[in-house]
């Protein structure tokens, strides 16, 4: 969440910034509660310091024998205003935390203006778009055909938009998730393999709740819910702590299943592997100090690229725009790989700088060089998503007879070179 002082005495800037969005929240009431707020605290000590020098003039007037009815009833009438005082004090912090929580993270200066992803802007490619010599197939059609994908199976015994893996399918997703963490790991990030539960603390933290509960997987009868992703528990390892400033930055990758409802999602995204309730990936997860977090953005992005250049699948980096941008965010990079069936670029990664949004959140902080205590800075991103990955092996490695090419890296963990 954002700092209540800074919105308060920047309140031109939070609106220009939330305006870049394309918000309709209205911070003219957040700084009416917050003055609120500040006349309550003033009036309730104000009373509770009358109350004490009468409690005071009582105490005296009782040794020395003499009558202090009136004194007492002075005292219950403060106590009684006091009590109203410190009641609408909690009703105005209630309402305020309520609105802080739902105020997205202000964009960063150097992101362009926007609405929607077609107002992205185009960093970096790599490799030019696979073509062939004959039509396409979309990854379903190639995984449907040789029963490596079954979305029919997992209908039966779960719903719609759920995969079951069978032979060769199973084997490829399961490389995928290695390879992507022997890389990170040798990149220097820690791996953790977290539970696939967190709590409503760790939803707040990072952001998911209360914004986005009706998209969330929650468990029946208990206040879990099932992660989203990776970001959720791995930054949460961290709530509450202050982190030695020499050990920043700190660098996490982790692989779990995901679960989202997907809400509103609709169109040729709710066929095969790119927009499921259930997915596999490897989380990117990074805590640093202000000084540094831009930077870490620009090398957390380039080691999730690293997947794709290994794999040899063409891709691009876009920067969001503002009107585009996730809720925590100040700024993003995607990752779009090609997909030859589509005849366009798909996401396959979101890398991006939270700043101290989450981390005020989730109290998370550091003494800086001076011992003064600050928020770290947090970032994320996909490295990447893994059945969007697959997706991509089977539609840019696929042959004209149907078989599909293992990507040379992917080899020795497959034990084939191709299927078929």
């Amino acid at each position: 969440m954002l700092d209540l002082k800074f919105v308060c005495d920047n309140l031109e800037l939070v609106k220009a910034k939330l305006e870049r969005r394309h918000s309709k929240l209205d911070v003219n009431e957040l700084a009416e509660l917050a003055a609120k707020r500040k006349e309550l605290i003033h009036k309730s000590e104000s009373l509770k310091c009358e109350r004490n020098v009468v409690t005071e003039k009582i105490s005296v007037m009782k040794r020395n024998k003499e009558n202090c009815d009136d004194l007492i009833l002075e005292m219950r009438k403060k106590g009684e205003e006091i009590k109203e005082a410190d009641k609408l004090l909690t009703e105005v912090e209630a309402k305020l935390t309520e609105i802080m929580y739902v105020i997205p993270n202000l964009v960063d200066d150097s992101i362009p203006d926007g609405f929607d992803d077609k107002d992205n802007l185009e960093v970096r490619k790599f490799m030019e778009p696979t073509t062939f010599d004959f039509e396409a197939k979309p990854h379903w059609e190639i995984g449907e055909s040789h029963n490596w994908l079954n979305p029919a199976e997992a209908a039966k015994i779960t719903g719609t938009r759920f995969t079951v893996y069978h032979g060769y399918g199973a084997r490829l997703e399961r490389a995928v998730i290695n390879y992507m963490l022997d890389i990170h790991t040798a990149n220097g990030y820690e791996e953790v393999l977290p539970p696939f539960m967190v709590n409503r603390d760790s939803m707040l933290g990072t952001g998911q709740l209360p914004k986005f509960e009706f998209d969330m997987y929650a468990v029946k009868d208990t206040d879990m819910f099932m992660v989203p992703t990776a970001e959720v528990p791995v930054t949460n390892l961290r709530r509450g702590e202050i982190i030695p400033r020499e050990l920043l930055p700190i660098k996490y990758c982790a692989y779990t299943a995901c679960f989202r409802g997907e809400a509103g999602s609709a169109g040729r995204d709710t066929r095969g592997l790119i927009r499921q309730h259930e997915f596999n990936k490897v989380e990117l997860v990074k805590f640093t100090t202000p000084e540094t977090s831009f930077d870490e953005l620009e090398e957390l992005t380039n080691e999730a690229e690293k997947i794709l250049q290994g794999l040899k699948i063409p891709y691009r980096v876009v920067c969001l725009c503002a009107g585009d941008i996730g809720f925590g965010s100040t700024k993003t990079y995607d990752i779009e790989v090609w997909m030859p069936s589509y005849g366009r670029y798909v996401e396959i990664s979101s890398c991006s700088n939270y700043i101290d949004f989450q981390a005020r959140r989730s109290q998370i902080k550091y003494r800086d060089e001076n011992g003064k205590l600050k928020f770290v800075h947090t970032l994320n991103g996909s490295g990447l998503a893994v059945g969007r990955t697959v997706a991509a092996i089977l539609e840019n490695y696929q042959q004209e007879d149907g078989s599909v090419v293992i990507p040379e890296v992917l080899r020795k963990y497959m034990g084939v070179d191709v299927i078929k």
